[in-house]
């Protein structure tokens, strides 16, 4: 009898991030977060509105509009971004849910990238490492910038495949 491959630990926890991620109910984007100290897994969380709050499905999404410098555009073009403010992002949430001490020195997976506030939060909380799957372009140089300046490892999984039907479809940002 053939023995079934074993999934490395990398893919392992950002499965159960996936996975976590199936919680949410936002109709933009399920982003699942999990903290990691060695091969423990210390937490779960994922992006919503606060407890005992309707969520977006039931009340619909809070959006707000903003004007950014358009990436990559000399010119100084502006571009009109949409996001949502009901919810509260999966790595806020697993701040919120966890102790500093077991924080200290761990490992986060997250399905996404974490955008320029949560990598902030991060960068304080005491972890030492970010592991996610989805590229956020809007934040990536300024992100990876602060992970350098904080000594903190922060790299995506190339060519990993998030587990069937944990993903929302329309890809609509953070």
């Amino acid at each position: 009898m053939a023995q079934a491959l074993r999934k490395d630990w990398d893919t392992y926890f950002m499965d159960i991030a996936f996975m976590v991620s199936t919680r949410s109910r936002c109709p933009r984007r399920h982003v699942g977060a999990v903290l990691v100290q060695g091969k423990k897994l210390l937490g779960t969380a994922y992006n919503g509105a606060p407890m005992g709050v309707p969520d977006c499905s039931e009340a619909g999404c809070m959006i707000v509009e903003e004007y950014e410098p358009a990436a990559g555009d000399g010119a100084g073009g502006m571009v009109k971004k949409q996001r949502c403010i009901r919810t509260i992002h999966a790595e806020q949430n697993l701040l919120l849910f966890t102790d500093r001490i077991d924080r200290e020195g761990s490992t986060v997976y997250v399905t996404d990238q974490p955008c320029w506030t949560c990598a902030n939060m991060l960068a304080n909380s005491g972890i030492q490492e970010i592991v996610y799957h989805r590229a956020y372009p809007k934040d990536y140089e300024k992100v990876e910038a602060l992970m350098k300046q904080r000594g903190l490892l922060f790299r995506r999984i190339e060519g990993y495949q998030p587990p069937a039907d944990t993903e929302v479809q329309d890809g609509s940002a953070r």
